[in-house]
C-alpha cells in the first residue's frame, strides 16, 4: 500500500482479529471508545463511504471492489472513484441480489479485462449470470456472456468468482431457496462451476461437458487455495450449521440431505462447522494453514486452523464482513453494514486492513 493512501487508526481495547464523480478517500473520524476491538491490535481505514461492497481485488497498489447496486470502486493513491459497470441486463435489486462476485485475471494491466457475476431479471424472470467486462476511460462494460441462466430466487444466490491456481474461474451457484436443486445434476443450481475463461467447460471437468465441480451446496459464498493447491469453500448452514468444506471434484456435499456434523454415505461432511452458532460466511482467503473468512451475522473475520483444527475470530467489532485479501502482511477486508442488515454508521461501509502477525 502506498504511503500516501491516508489511513485512520482503529485502537483496539485487547491485546493479541460515463463515470461517477472522484471522491477523496478522506479517514473520517476516531471510533467511539466503546468500539469492540480489532484482535491483532489495530485496524486502519483506507477507504469509506462504500455502497453495499461485495468482492475485493487488487492489481498492484490499486483496489477494485464490486458494489451491489452496480459500480466498481477505484481505490488508487489515496483518492477513490466510483465508476460505472455498463451491464447488457436490468441488475436486479431483490435481497442479497445484485454485482456481485468480481475478479482480475493475472493479465488484467495488459487485457483491462475482469469477470463479475450479477443478478438480473427480464421478461422471463430473475437469473444470474458470469460475465467478461472491459475496463475503459473510467468505466466497465459488460462485452460477452460466459455463462447464463444460473437459477435465482428470493435468496441463495452465491455469486463468488474466484481463478484457481490452474488458470481456470470457479463460480459458486447458491440453491436460489429451493433445496432440491442441490442434488440435481440436471441444474447448476447448489453447485460450485468450473469453466475456462472463455467460458467453455474444462476437459477434465469431473463429470464431462458439464461446468459442475461441486455439487449438494446451499449457499456458498467463498473459495479460497492453500499454496498446496487445496480447496476450501464456505457455505451458509440452515438454522445456523454454517461449514467450512475443502472440495473436492465430483464430491457431493450433502444439502439437503444432511446438514452439520450429520453423515451419509456418498456425501462429504464439512471440515468444520458452526454448530448452533451462526457465522454467515462469506469471502474466504488463505495463508499457510490457516483460511480466513469474512462473517456477517459473525461480525468478524475468523480464523480456520487446518492444521490445529480450531478457530477464533481473528477480527471483530466492526460490523458485517463481506470479504477478504491477504497481501502481503496485510489482511484487507470490507464491511457491509449497509446491506439492510447491519447497523452503518455515517461513514459506513469500509474497506480495512490489518496487519498479519
Amino acid at each position: 500500500m502506498k504511503k500516501s493512501i491516508p489511513l485512520l487508526v482503529v485502537l483496539a481495547t485487547f491485546i493479541l482479529g460515463g463515470c461517477f464523480p472522484e471522491r477523496k478517500a478522506e479517514p473520517g473520524k476516531k471510533a467511539p471508545e466503546d468500539t469492540p476491538a480489532v484482535l491483532q491490535g489495530k485496524a486502519e481505514i483506507i477507504d469509506e463511504n462504500l455502497q453495499i461492497p461485495w468482492s475485493i481485488e487488487k492489481s498492484g497498489e490499486t483496489f477494485y471492489i464490486s458494489e451491489r447496486l452496480g459500480s466498481i470502486v477505484k481505490i488508487e493513491n489515496g483518492k477513490s472513484e466510483r465508476q460505472r459497470v455498463m451491464l447488457k441486463e436490468k441488475l436486479s435489486d431483490a435481497s442479497e441480489a445484485g454485482l456481485l462476485g468480481f475478479v482480475l485475471p493475472p493479465d488484467f494491466l495488459s487485457s483491462q479485462t475482469a469477470y463479475a457475476y450479477y443478478t438480473y431479471n427480464d421478461s422471463s424472470g430473475q437469473k444470474n449470470r458470469v460475465v467478461a467486462l472491459s475496463h475503459r476511460n473510467g468505466a466497465w462494460s459488460e462485452e460477452r456472456t460466459l455463462i447464463d441462466n444460473l437459477p435465482s430466487g428470493a435468496v441463495h444466490h452465491g455469486g463468488r468468482l474466484e481463478i484457481g491456481p490452474d488458470g481456470k474461474l470457479y463460480t459458486t451457484a447458491g440453491d436460489a431457496a429451493n433445496p432440491d436443486l442441490a442434488q440435481s445434476l440436471e441444474t447448476l443450481g447448489g453447485k460450485i462451476l468450473r469453466m475456462n475463461l472463455d467460458g467453455s467447460v474444462p476437459s477434465d471437468n469431473p463429470i464431462p461437458g458439464s461446468y459442475i465441480y461441486s455439487y449438494g451446496h446451499r449457499n456458498p459464498q467463498g473459495i479460497a487455495w492453500t499454496a498446496d493447491g487445496t480447496m476450501y469453500a464456505s457455505e451458509h448452514g440452515q438454522s445456523a450449521h454454517d461449514e467450512i468444506n475443502e472440495i473436492k471434484p465430483g464430491k457431493n456435499y450433502g444439502w439437503p440431505a444432511i446438514m452439520g456434523t450429520e453423515k451419509k454415505q456418498g456425501m462429504e461432511t464439512p471440515l468444520f462447522q458452526s454448530g448452533e452458532e451462526t457465522w454467515a460466511p462469506s469471502g474466504m482467503a488463505a495463508r499457510g494453514d490457516k483460511l480466513y473468512v469474512a462473517t456477517l451475522r459473525g461480525n468478524a473475520v475468523r480464523e480456520i486452523d487446518l492444521a490445529g483444527k480450531k478457530t477464533r475470530e481473528f477480527v471483530n467489532g466492526l460490523g458485517r464482513i463481506r470479504d477478504v485479501l491477504i497481501d502481503g502482511d496485510y489482511l484487507y477486508f470490507v464491511s457491509n453494514n449497509t446491506d439492510g442488515r447491519g447497523t452503518p454508521d455515517d461513514t459506513d461501509d469500509k474497506l480495512y486492513r490489518v496487519r498479519m502477525r
